[in-house]
């Protein structure tokens, strides 16, 4: 084909082998919106020239269909580069391969390359609070206040200044976890953790880990998380070998240490707290069912309380003669039975006060939840039944105890007021049910 003069006028219908001479003087006509520059040498190729500029494209048939590529504005895009871009994109046409189905393809595979680092790289401490806010138990609407506060705690990191004695608070245990990538959670960093930590305190390292399994178990049970997680890594052999051993406690007041121990808690200075620690004996509930207990759920007129259960929602009990008279004398200041000062508005933490009683009665090694034991034990001493017991300690129904089935309120009374009367003979108080509230007194 003779090279056309430099200055003859371009024929667009025509392909040229186009040069860069001839991509300078190419112009669109007055009267014209645009028209094609198509390249000879490379079928496909054109340079699309309007009154607002000069911009490659492609265009080829693959199985029938049209396919039309932008390749951008000339002369950013030169002639050699645009010349090789046609080239594989002809290449590819002439194969039957749509670029546009390969280009999705590579952006899905880049796209799904950069989840799976950002994935790795996604640490225990960016799905902690996402736990914290969506990981509560099974038939449960939230965590326990209390156990979600110490799931807070074991994660703290410390540096805040002591609520008693000097200094600041120190790291929880599982702190320096929320810094480790969640895939890199194994046997092995787990039990180098668990090692450290044990230094400091065996027994609160390993109710750490016990936190931190619950913790692997959600995230084994999320989608997002599942290839992630180890989920056995806490259960691992040579972690479980070193705990420590889990004894069942089984401290509670023998029927001689009642007295001694009624006395000292009757004469501590904290009313609240005696109060409260004389309830936990005559309920056999557990401490923080008692301790969030509200007037609003104390009927005296019909003898109920309505207390938080840990199976249930609640669970309602009959309030007996001595604890509604012992509940009168507590001074009403906000929503709840033994109110506090501190920020929770209520009773939290009654051991020292306990400590001093059993100080007084020189009795040794009885803990708060060795009260609950106390009432089951008292409670069939007594002579009631077991079912009776379970029902008022709020323990998970079993049939295999006299055909365990619930008994009323009322049905449920004699036994409660039985269990309540035998306390009060091995601690020595004399009660008259008819007398007004604050005329308890302990007789020596």
């Amino acid at each position: 084909m003779a090279r056309p003069a430099r200055h003859a006028p371009i024929d667009y219908r025509a392909a040229h082998n186009l040069t860069n001479g001839l991509l300078e003087r190419a112009t669109c006509p007055p009267g014209e919106t645009e028209v094609l520059l198509k390249d000879a040498e490379k079928p496909g190729l054109r340079l699309r020239i309007t009154h607002a500029g000069k911009h490659w494209s492609f265009e080829a048939r693959i199985k029938g269909a049209l396919l039309k590529r932008s390749l951008g504005a000339w002369p950013a895009i030169g002639l050699s580069d645009a010349r090789e871009e046609a080239h594989r994109l002809r290449g590819m046409a002439e194969r039957g391969i749509d670029p546009r189905d390969a280009e999705r393809e590579q952006a899905a595979t880049k796209a799904a390359a950069k989840a799976a680092a950002t994935a790795k790289a996604l640490t225990v401490g960016e799905v902690w609070p996402l736990y914290l806010e969506n990981g509560r138990p099974k038939r449960r609407d939230a965590w326990k206040p209390r156990y979600r506060a110490d799931l807070e705690a074991m994660a703290a990191p410390g540096g805040e200044k002591k609520k008693r004695g000097q200094g600041v608070t120190r790291p929880g245990p599982l702190y320096p976890l929320l810094a480790l990538p969640l895939g890199e959670v194994n046997e092995d960093t787990l039990k180098s953790w668990y090692d450290r930590e044990a230094v400091a305190g065996k027994h609160q390292a390993a109710r750490a880990l016990m936190m931190f399994r619950g913790f692997l178990r959600w995230c084994a049970a999320r989608p997002e998380y599942r290839s992630l997680t180890d989920r056995d890594a806490g259960k691992a052999a040579a972690i479980v070998e070193n705990l420590p051993s889990n004894t069942r406690r089984t401290d509670a007041l023998e029927a001689a240490q009642v007295p001694g121990w009624w006395a000292g808690v009757e004469q501590l200075s904290n009313r609240t707290a005696s109060a409260y620690l004389r309830a936990l004996l005559l309920t056999g509930a557990r401490r923080e069912e008692l301790a969030a207990l509200t007037w609003a759920n104390v009927d005296f007129q019909w003898r109920k309380l309505t207390i938080a259960d840990k199976v249930e929602t609640t669970r309602t009990i009959p309030l007996s003669p001595y604890l509604a008279h012992m509940l009168a004398t507590l001074p009403r200041v906000g929503p709840y039975v033994f109110a506090s000062t501190g920020k929770a508005g209520r009773i939290t933490d009654t051991r020292n006060s306990h400590a001093k009683a059993l100080q007084s009665a020189a009795i040794e090694g009885l803990t708060i939840h060795g009260l609950r034991r106390s009432f089951l034990l008292l409670g069939e001493a007594a002579g009631a039944p077991a079912g009776a017991i379970a029902q008022v300690m709020g323990h998970k129904p079993s049939a295999t105890a006299e055909g365990y089935r619930p008994r009323s309120i009322d049905a449920l009374r004699p036994f409660l007021e039985q269990i309540e009367g035998h306390i009060l003979s091995l601690a020595g108080v004399q009660f008259d049910a008819q007398a007004a509230p604050g005329a308890l007194r302990v007789v020596a």
